[in-house]
C-alpha cells in the first residue's frame, strides 16, 4: 500500500517527499513548508486548466471525426476543409512578423551546430554515457562500425583495419583543416585554436573542434610517422535527459529514480557501477578540458554535452502526487517544478566553485513534447512564469524546447513559437508523432496509405520544409535550435553517412542520433555544411503554405491484395509486440529491438503509436478483419518469443497469449487505437505496465 504525505491540501508520495526534502531542496535556501505551500497552491492553479485543454482536443477531435464522416468515400475539398478547420479554431491566425527574444542562451544551442543525443533518464549508464559523449574518438567510430567498408578481423588488433581507420581520418582532416601538418611541426596555422603539452593540437572548423592526439608511446602512435594516436571530434554538442517518450515510469518509485539521475547530472557527481569482463566498472562525468591558445592564453571547453530535460506532454497523470479531490496531479506539471527544483543545484553552484557546471549562462533547459497548437504553448509558459515565482528565479531563466509533433502545432507553428517567444531555444521535427497523430486525427477520413509510403507523402515534405522556414522567419537561428529527427539505425553507420547529412543540408542545427559513436560520426557532416550559411541562404525563401501540409494520406480506392494487407499487419505487430513487451514487462522504455527483418532499431513510444495506430485504421475502414489482426499478433508472438530467446529475464507471449500482461496491452493498442486521445500510447501502458509491477 502506498504511503501518502499530507501536506497544504495535497498528498505526497512518501518517496518523492523523502527525495524532494532530503534531497533536492537541500542547500537551495528554500524552506520545506514554503515550498510544499506554493507548489500545492500552483497545482490548484494549473491542474484545472491542464484538464480544460485536454478537454478542448476531446471537443476538436469530435468535430474533425464527423466532419469527415459526413464525406467519407467522397474527395476532400482542401478550401472547405482549411475552412472548417478555422472555424472550429484548429487553425488560428498567423501572428504578425516577430522575432523571438530568448536570452541568456549556452552557445552549444544558439551559435554552435552539431549532434543531439536523447537518452532515458531511468539508466544511470546510458545517461553518464551520453553526457560524456561531448568528446569522441574518430578512431574508434571509424573501426568497429561498417562507416568504413568491411570489419576488423576478431581476436585482437587488425592492422589492416587500423590502416584504413587512419587513412579515412587523415582524409577527413584534409578536408576539413586543410594544412594541418604544418601545425604539428610549429608552424602557424588560421585553425589551430589551442595546445595541451605538445601532446594534443586543437583545431576549430565551423564552430567544432577537432583534437589530434599525439603519443609515441601508444600501440597507434608508435606506428605513425607523426605519433598521432587518435583523432577526438566534438560530437554530441546537446543532449537530452529524456522522462517521456523512452521510460516507462507509472508511479512515484519511476519517478524518483528519474529524478535521481537528473538531480546527480545537475549536482556533477552521478556515478554507475556495472559488471564489464568479470570485473565492476564505475562510470562518472568527464571533467572540463583545459588548453593553450597560441598567444599563449589558457582557456578550458566543457567535457560534457549541455543536458536538457525533457518533460511528460499535458496528457498524463502520475499518484506521485493527488489532488485534494483525491485524483492523480498532472504529470507534466510535477515534471515542470522537480526537474526546475533540481536545476537549481546547476544554477546555484551547489557543488562547490569549482564544481562541473551544465549550463554556464544560468539557464535550464526543458523540452516539452506533445502539445498540441498556441494555447497550450502558452500554458506552458504561463506554467514556467509559475515555477520561476515559486522557485525565485528571474523571468525565463527556465527557458522551452517545443516538439513540433502534432498536427495542430505544426499546422499552427508561428503561433506556438510566438507563445513562448522569450524563453524559446529549440523546435525539432519528429516523424512517429507527428505520423501517429496525422493518422489519428484524420481517423475517420478513410483508409491511409501503407506505413513505409507516409515518409514519401506530400505532408512530410511540407512538415519538414515549414518548420525549419518558420523558424527561420522567427528569428531562431542564433538564438536557439532547429532540430531534426532520430536515425534509428545504430548498426548502419554507413547508411546514415549518406542519408544524415541532408540534415544540416535542410538548414537543421541539429539532429538526433541513437548512440554516442553515431554522434561522433554525424559530427563529420557539421565540418562538411556550415549550418548557419546554409540557414541564411534558406531564410530567403518564402514559408510553404499549408495545403501541403494538411493533405491527408489516403490510400483512396487502393486495392490492397491479402498478401500485402497480410505484410502490412505482420509488420506493424511484430513492432508493436517487440516494443510493449519490454515495455510491461521489464519497464524499459528504450532499446534496441530487433524489427521483422531482425535489425536492431532504437524504439520508443513514438514508433508504437505509428504502428497502432495504423492498424486501429485499417480494422476500422475494413481493409483488415479482426481475426487478420489477432491472427498477425499471434504469429508475430512467436515470432518476437525468438527473438528475445536468450534474454533471462523474457516471458514469452505466444504460448499463453490471454495470460500474458504484454500481450494483453498490444492487443488494447490496435483495439481500441480509435478511442484512446490523439492516438497516445501512454493511457494503455501505463494501466497495463502498473498490473504487472502489482503482480
Amino acid at each position: 500500500m502506498t504511503n501518502y504525505v499530507a501536506r497544504d491540501g495535497i498528498r505526497i508520495d512518501q518517496r518523492l517527499f523523502d527525495f524532494v526534502e532530503g534531497e533536492a531542496l537541500a542547500g537551495t535556501g528554500i524552506a520545506a513548508d514554503s515550498f510544499w505551500h506554493g507548489f500545492s497552491d500552483l497545482l490548484g492553479t494549473f491542474a484545472p486548466r491542464n484538464r480544460a485543454l485536454l478537454a478542448v482536443r476531446d471537443a476538436l477531435q469530435e468535430r474533425i471525426d464527423a466532419w469527415h464522416a459526413e464525406r467519407r468515400g467522397k474527395p476532400i475539398d482542401a478550401a472547405g476543409y482549411q475552412s472548417f478547420l478555422r472555424e472550429i479554431g484548429y487553425l488560428v491566425d498567423e501572428p504578425a512578423p516577430f522575432t523571438v527574444g530568448t536570452r541568456n542562451v549556452d552557445a552549444e544551442i544558439a551559435t554552435m551546430a552539431g549532434a543531439q543525443l536523447v537518452v532515458p533518464a531511468l539508466n544511470g549508464r546510458f545517461v553518464l554515457n551520453a553526457a560524456n559523449a561531448r568528446w569522441g574518438s574518430l578512431y574508434d567510430a571509424f573501426y568497429g562500425t561498417d562507416a568504413l567498408p568491411g570489419a576488423a578481423k576478431p581476436g585482437g588488433y587488425d592492422a589492416a583495419r587500423g590502416a584504413q581507420v587512419i587513412a579515412a581520418a587523415r582524409t577527413f582532416l584534409d578536408e576539413a583543416v586543410p594544412g594541418w601538418e604544418k601545425a604539428l611541426a610549429g608552424d602557424a596555422h588560421p585553425q589551430l585554436a589551442g595546445v595541451r603539452d605538445g601532446k594534443a593540437y586543437l583545431f576549430r572548423n565551423n564552430g567544432l573542434h577537432i583534437e589530434i592526439v599525439i603519443d609515441r608511446d601508444h600501440p597507434i602512435g608508435k606506428g605513425d610517422p607523426l605519433g598521432i594516436a587518435d583523432v577526438v571530434l566534438e560530437a554530441a554538442l546537446t543532449t537530452i535527459v529524456d522522462l517521456e517518450d523512452s521510460v516507462a515510469a507509472v508511479d512515484a518509485e519511476d519517478k524518483v529514480a528519474a529524478y535521481a539521475n537528473w538531480l546527480g547530472l545537475m549536482r556533477g557527481d552521478l556515478t554507475a557501477s556495472f559488471d564489464k569482463g568479470g570485473r565492476t566498472m564505475t562510470r562518472a562525468l568527464e571533467g572540463d578540458r583545459d588548453w593553450t591558445a597560441p598567444d599563449g592564453t589558457a582557456f578550458t571547453l566543457p567535457g560534457r554535452s549541455l543536458l536538457f530535460v525533457r518533460n511528460v506532454g499535458h496528457l498524463m497523470t502520475n499518484p506521485a502526487v493527488l489532488l485534494a479531490d483525491g485524483s492523480e496531479a498532472p504529470e507534466g506539471i510535477l515534471d515542470a517544478v522537480f526537474t526546475s527544483l533540481i536545476g537549481l543545484h546547476d544554477l546555484k553552484r551547489l557543488n562547490g566553485p569549482d564544481g562541473l557546471r551544465n549550463s554556464r549562462t544560468g539557464s535550464i533547459y526543458i523540452v516539452k513534447p506533445k502539445m498540441h497548437g498556441p494555447d497550450e504553448a502558452a500554458f506552458t509558459n504561463t506554467l514556467f512564469d509559475a515555477v520561476e515565482d515559486l522557485l525565485g528565479l528571474v523571468r525565463h531563466t527556465i527557458k522551452v524546447g517545443v516538439m513540433d509533433e502534432e498536427r495542430r502545432t505544426s499546422a499552427n507553428l508561428a503561433a506556438c513559437i510566438h507563445a513562448v517567444r522569450d524563453r524559446i531555444v529549440f523546435i525539432n521535427t519528429g516523424f512517429l508523432d507527428r505520423t501517429g497523430d496525422e493518422i489519428h486525427t484524420s481517423m475517420q477520413a478513410g483508409a491511409m496509405i501503407p506505413k513505409a509510403a507516409m515518409k514519401g507523402s506530400a505532408w512530410i515534405a511540407a512538415y519538414e520544409a515549414r518548420n525549419v522556414q518558420i523558424g527561420l522567419a522567427c528569428g531562431l537561428s542564433g538564438k536557439a535550435q532547429i532540430g531534426k529527427g532520430m536515425w534509428a539505425a545504430p548498426d548502419m553507420m554507413a547508411e546514415m553517412m549518406v542519408q544524415k547529412i541532408g540534415h544540416p543540408m535542410a538548414g537543421a542545427s541539429t539532429a538526433w542520433v541513437p548512440s554516442p559513436t553515431a554522434a561522433t560520426l554525424h559530427a563529420m557532416h557539421y565540418h562538411k555544411v556550415d549550418v548557419f550559411a546554409r540557414q541564411a541562404e534558406l531564410a530567403q525563401g518564402a514559408v510553404p503554405g499549408l495545403d501541403g501540409l494538411l493533405s491527408i494520406p489516403l490510400a483512396g480506392g487502393a486495392n490492397f491484395s491479402e498478401e500485402e494487407v497480410s505484410r502490412e499487419l505482420d509488420n506493424n505487430a511484430q513492432g508493436i509486440l517487440g516494443y510493449v513487451v519490454r515495455w510491461i514487462d521489464q519497464g524499459i522504455g528504450c532499446s534496441k529491438v530487433p524489427d521483422i527483418n531482425d535489425i536492431g532499431l532504437m524504439e520508443d513510444r513514438a514508433t508504437l503509436r505509428i504502428s497502432s495506430q495504423h492498424m486501429a485504421n485499417w480494422l476500422l475502414h475494413g481493409i483488415c478483419t479482426a481475426e487478420q489482426v489477432d491472427a498477425a499478433l499471434l504469429r508475430m508472438a512467436a515470432k518476437v518469443d525468438a527473438q528475445n530467446a536468450g534474454d533471462p529475464l523474457y516471458r514469452p507471449m505466444a504460448a499463453e497469449p490471454a495470460s500474458s500482461i504484454a500481450f494483453r496491452a498490444a492487443r488494447a493498442l490496435v483495439f481500441e487505437g480509435t478511442t484512446q486521445p490523439n492516438g497516445y500510447t501512454e493511457p494503455l501502458l501505463h494501466r497495463f505496465r502498473a498490473e504487472a509491477k502489482a503482480g
